[in-house]
């Protein structure tokens, strides 16, 4: 009688990796697509050509909107949102004759400014913090624009741009507000350039020398708003046509 034989054990099966699917590509057969690499910022000596033509070719640059003391001026700035400056001016012409104070505004009341500006877009929503707005000054101080941006920003419908509007016009303070035209312009000029309009702000608070700092902003708002613009920019009659190298210039 032989010894019983162990029980023989199946070979293990090789351990196999699953193989990586490969990569879908793009639709259309298209290229991936390359991160974009970051624009690099103009040389001082660059940046303070570019001003002094703007300076040269306008001294003395305003702002379009129309008002006649610091509180008109801050509720101009609030009702301009997605608006025109000659479509705020219309309604507030009209509005300012009878109520150029917080206090004048308030006792107007909230219907009746509404029917003023109910030619401006978010007209509810706007004459609602006009109102708020003017209720606050009164409240907190004494009926007078705030001169700090902290101050401003608390108040209904007040935003860091409308701020840096308020300060610079109404208090001579270097201010940079950044809107859709400031931000076009600081990036195609390689000014400041940002992704968003803080990134810009921050930029050009370093870039612009000092002694073009107050009037930076309306500089660039008015070269953005009929020369550089966004669609069909006007580069035959651009001052800094010769310095610009934007992939969106036409000459």
């Amino acid at each position: 009688m032989t010894a019983s034989q162990p029980p023989v054990r199946p070979a293990a099966r090789a351990a196999t990796k699953p193989a990586r699917a490969a990569a879908a590509p793009p639709p259309g057969g298209a290229k991936p697509v390359r991160k974009a690499k970051a624009v690099k910022a103009r040389r001082p000596e660059e940046v303070r050509a570019i001003f002094g033509r703007f300076q040269a070719q306008e001294p003395e640059p305003k702002g379009e909107l129309e008002s006649v003391n610091p509180f008109t001026l801050l509720v101009a700035v609030v009702l301009s949102a997605q608006a025109t400056d000659a479509g705020v001016n219309k309604a507030t012409r009209p509005l300012f004759a009878v109520a150029d104070t917080p206090a004048k505004m308030l006792a107007l009341g909230e219907d009746k400014v509404r029917d003023f500006v109910k030619s401006i877009g978010l007209f509810r929503t706007k004459a609602k913090n006009v109102i708020a707005l003017s209720a606050m000054l009164i409240e907190r101080h004494g009926g007078d624009v705030p001169r700090t941006r902290d101050e401003l920003e608390q108040l209904p419908g007040v935003g860091r741009k409308t701020a840096n509007v308020v300060l610079n016009i109404a208090f001579g303070e270097v201010t940079h507000a950044v809107d859709t035209h400031v931000f076009r312009v600081s990036n195609r000029l390689r000014l400041a350039p940002g992704r968003t309009p803080l990134a810009v702000e921050l930029g050009l608070e370093k870039a612009v020398p000092a002694e073009f700092g107050r009037h930076a902003h309306h500089w660039l708002i008015l070269h953005g708003r009929y020369t550089c613009k966004a669609i069909k920019p006007g580069c035959g009659r651009c001052v800094v046509a010769d310095i610009c190298d934007s992939t969106d210039k036409r000459v």
